[in-house]
């Protein structure tokens, strides 16, 4: 049994690496576009191979959750308090923030900038309702599949919790990026919109995620981890 601050430090270090390697996909996009870009699949890709490894690195520690909107599962299932949904959140977001302000530091001023800094946007003209209804429903199967594969302890696939994660984050990024920005995750957006200054239709980024993980703990708790 881990105690607190190494459950947090392990929240905080998957938080950093899932942004720092899918905020710098999307700048080594950006870089080389026209020469071999990473395109839609390759950024997605990027953030859902780093979920999975991070989670079968570190799940033993801290659960692996590294989103604010799986923790918020874990709350309204009565698993975690009030207070280690909050130590959670700060962790997530404070591994989540300083890796945006490194690759700031780090990658060249016309790259990051002409993204800023993989900031979620929607697509123009696309209705703030219509995106926060993509980012919920994408959240919501994230959320769905880590209750599936990493809570309940009469699955089978255990063994495989992190690749099954991490292809359906890859499959919500794809699904949703072009539309609403495709965050499905509250620090993975809150981290490069403070590092780049960049702040636009921030509630569709909290509300929608939130709202989507918080259905998917509770369905799936109520349905199938309640035994009569």
């Amino acid at each position: 049994m881990y105690n607190l601050p190494q459950r947090l430090t392990a929240e905080f270090l998957g938080s950093f690496a899932l942004v720092f390697f899918g905020l710098g996909a999307i700048c080594a996009d950006q870089f080389l576009h026209g020469a071999g870009g990473l395109g839609l699949l390759g950024v997605a890709l990027a953030q859902g191979l780093t979920f999975a490894v991070m989670f079968s690195a570190l799940s033993h520690v801290s659960g692996g959750h590294f989103n604010p909107a799986i923790t918020i599962g874990f709350w309204v299932t009565k698993r975690f308090s009030t207070t280690d949904v909050a130590l959670y959140w700060l962790a997530q977001l404070v591994g989540a923030i300083l890796a945006a302000f490194l690759l700031k530091a780090i990658v060249p001023d016309d790259t990051w900038r002409a993204t800023m800094l993989g900031t979620p946007e929607l697509a123009r003209d696309f209705p703030r309702l219509g995106a926060m209804i993509f980012e919920a429903v994408a959240t919501f199967f994230l959320v769905l599949v880590f209750f599936a594969t990493a809570v309940d302890d009469s699955t089978l696939n255990r063994a495989i919790a992190g690749f099954s994660i991490g292809v359906t984050l890859m499959l919500g990024i794809m699904a949703t990026q072009p539309f609403s920005g495709g965050a499905l995750n509250p620090a993975r957006a809150l981290a490069p919109a403070m590092a780049a200054s960049h702040w636009a239709n921030w509630g569709v980024f909290w509300v929608g995620p939130l709202a989507g993980g918080f259905l998917a703990g509770l369905l799936y708790d109520s349905l199938y981890l309640r035994r009569p």
